[in-house]
């Protein structure tokens, strides 16, 4: 591929991943919420508790929002936050702490109405909006950890020390503390993303403010959660492209998770100045590991020293979570015979064939149809514009159905 093409293919695909994001409008409006729920709950009085330290968690702390696909249709923007009371969690029982913190919000006559039934770690309030682009804000309760086996030497004590206890309800009903580190985990994806992002930073901010001049009064109000790199843009591309070719799959129920999506684009990400290039590393190593799933895998000397994903000699799988070594994001791939495992390399060939190999045939526009549908039509005319070949796009009927996208393809 040359330069040239390479740079029109990536052009293509950040336009894409941007009409799959949050709109900095949205973004506001999911700040302002969360941050009146933390003021209701702060305000509460809870005995023992010294503080209580709110602060988003998962796709919305990372930068990596996507719109989210439930039923074959786009659904409401899922944002998580973590309310950490600062109290030992030998003091007091995860069911307490989850009552106390659901009868808080469920004091405020507004939250009341919106709260949904008790989740299994969360409680969740549902946001309908007018424009029909909702949120579920999910409150996770939660304490600092105190267990000495999260002290590892393997990870970097700042991170460590990060580590909470989150409530945890049983099928039968029961309560327990399970371990997270959401806080540590940022921390660390933020120091694989940070040198691309500085240098990004200026030209973005700027775009941003100039385009929403009603949202802000000055470049430095634009948010860092709205700078998006080469890495951020692929991950949400690669979920997206997930959620829709599992859409109404047989094997939907076993499609990679997020959690393990991000963390391994994170940890093959070497800096690539553009999402094609981010995207064609991350893909084409993820497929080659798929070599995993036959009989001599032991014997592959390409396979030998791996850890981005391990197979052990029992036939069981791991992926560590970064900042808590304890923590196996692949605990169940061996199960069902490894369909889990299946999916995810399935998926990973899906990737490479919707998006990386597609550039050597005549049609790049048929990456356009991985992706969206009712604004699709953008797309397929921004690669026309760039002079890329787009015959067949859209020649079908679309899989997914979006409302609402972002700016200048919406009004939010």
């Amino acid at each position: 591929m040359t330069i040239e093409l390479e740079s029109k293919v990536s052009s293509l695909l950040e336009g894409i991943a941007s009409r799959l994001d949050i709109s900095p409008t949205k973004y506001k409006q999911a700040v302002d919420r969360y941050t009146a729920v933390s003021s209701w709950i702060a305000e509460g009085e809870f005995e023992g508790v010294e503080d209580i330290h709110f602060y988003p968690q998962g796709s919305f702390r990372l930068g990596t929002v996507t719109r989210p696909i439930r039923n074959g249709k786009d659904a409401d923007y899922d944002i998580d936050l973590v309310s950490e009371f600062k109290i030992s969690k030998k003091s007091i029982t995860p069911k307490k702490l989850k009552e106390v913190v659901g009868t808080r919000i469920a004091e405020h006559e507004k939250y009341k109405k919106m709260l949904d039934e008790e989740g299994r770690r969360c409680w969740t309030l549902l946001y309908a909006e007018e424009d029909g682009v909702g949120f579920h804000l999910d409150v996770l309760p939660a304490t600092p950890e105190d267990d000495a086996p999260l002290r590892t030497s393997l990870i970097d004590s700042r991170i460590a020390e990060k580590a909470i206890a989150i409530t945890h309800k049983n099928k039968d009903c029961t309560y327990k503390w399970s371990s997270s580190n959401p806080s540590g985990y940022g921390d660390w994806f933020d120091n694989i993303n940070k040198a691309v992002f500085e240098s990004a930073k200026s030209l973005q901010q700027r775009s941003l403010f100039e385009n929403n001049k009603d949202i802000y009064a000055s470049i430095d109000e634009v948010p860092d959660a709205l700078i998006k790199t080469p890495l951020q843009r692929a991950i949400q591309i690669l979920k997206r492209h997930r959620d829709v070719r599992f859409t109404n799959h047989p094997w939907a129920s076993d499609k990679p998770i997020s959690m393990i999506i991000t963390t391994l684009a994170a940890r093959l990400y070497n800096g690539e100045p553009n999402v094609f290039l981010a995207l064609r590393n991350i893909v084409n190593e993820l497929d080659e590991l798929s070599a995993f799933l036959k009989p001599d895998y032991g014997t592959n000397k390409y396979l030998y020293g791996k850890t981005l994903i391990k197979r052990n000699a029992d036939g069981t799988w791991s992926i560590p979570n970064p900042v808590n070594p304890n923590e196996n994001f692949a605990d169940r791939w061996h199960e069902n015979n490894h369909q889990k495992a299946k999916a995810f390399f399935q998926w990973a060939t899906w990737v490479k064939e919707d998006i990386i190999e597609i550039i050597s045939t005549s049609d790049v526009g048929k990456i356009v149809k991985s992706f969206e549908s009712s604004f699709g039509q953008v797309s397929i005319s921004a690669a026309r514009a760039l002079g890329l070949p787009t015959s067949a796009a859209m020649s079908s009927t679309p899989m997914v159905h979006i409302v609402s996208p972002n700016k200048p393809w919406g009004e939010s």
